[in-house]
């Protein structure tokens, strides 16, 4: 049972707000439509990737030793390249100066991937979806794990919510961007 003042129960209630408009941009996506997936991969890379490399900058690989595992920029750029799009430049720069702020901006990618499986559900076989794919729930709890042992102090809690509105507020804009154009002739 996950307690109320948990931090990942804290990172949930303050980002939820964030997720919802998330939610909502990239629900414009026409998954089985093959150029508004095409604009939906676009829209996460331009968000997925930066936010990786500051992870990275970050030092996430000294907080989360399976960062290895969990990184998805690779199959990202594979799956637009076998679209036959590019990758399109970064919608922002993030910059996580502190293992609370770090564990706040992974929270979200991997929140992400989590849904990302579901909407795998929605791509027809024939499009490449190795972005989409390979959630490991063991990981997940992991990483829960993580946010409650490492989020122990008011402050942590708060850099960590800070920087997951920041991730989801770039993955908003990049979805705006990208995606307004799903509808446009």
């Amino acid at each position: 049972m996950v307690h109320e003042d948990s931090a990942r129960a804290m990172l949930k209630a303050a980002t939820q707000d964030c997720h919802e408009r998330v939610d909502a941009v990239f629900s414009q996506a026409m998954l089985s439509d093959r150029r508004s997936y095409t604009r939906f991969l676009a829209a996460q890379a331009a968000a997925q990737l930066p936010v990786e490399a500051a992870l990275i900058a970050g030092g996430v690989a000294d907080i989360v030793p399976d960062w290895p595992l969990r990184e998805r920029g690779a199959l990202l750029r594979q799956d637009l390249a076998d679209l036959d799009c590019a990758v399109p430049p970064p919608a922002g720069a993030l910059a996580f100066n502190s293992a609370a702020e770090v564990l706040g901006g992974l929270y979200v990618l991997e929140g992400s991937r989590l849904g990302g499986q579901v909407l795998k559900r929605s791509v027809p076989e024939h499009f490449p979806a190795r972005f989409l794919g390979g959630v490991n729930s063991a990981a997940w709890r992991s990483l829960l794990a993580t946010l409650d042992t490492a989020l122990t102090t008011a402050p942590l809690r708060d850099a960590a919510i800070a920087s997951a509105r920041s991730v989801f507020a770039l993955f908003e804009a990049s979805g705006r961007q990208h995606l307004s154009l799903v509808t446009a002739p």
